[in-house]
């Protein structure tokens, strides 16, 4: 998979979940922007999903269970 297609979440000072969206997967639904309970998900103009607060994941891994292609990984973060 080339780097063009798929969107990390860039790295920040505090540690968080890494966000990983395959957009080759995507089906760009929304699913997985609307059972975000802190809003870290967003869609851009073309409907691509993506992380636009990471800082805000909680790690509840609710987008990778409810998205029906398998296309978002929630890395946490070992301390």
């Amino acid at each position: 998979m080339s780097p063009a297609q798929k969107k990390t979440a860039p790295p920040s000072d505090r540690e968080h979940p890494k966000i990983t969206v395959y957009s080759d997967w995507c089906k760009r639904c929304g699913i997985c922007v609307a059972f975000c309970p802190k809003e870290v998900l967003a869609m851009d103009e073309n409907r691509r999903v993506f992380a636009k607060h990471p800082e805000n994941c909680i790690a509840c891994h609710m987008c990778e269970l409810r998205c029906p292609d398998f296309a978002i990984n929630v890395e946490e973060v070992k301390k």
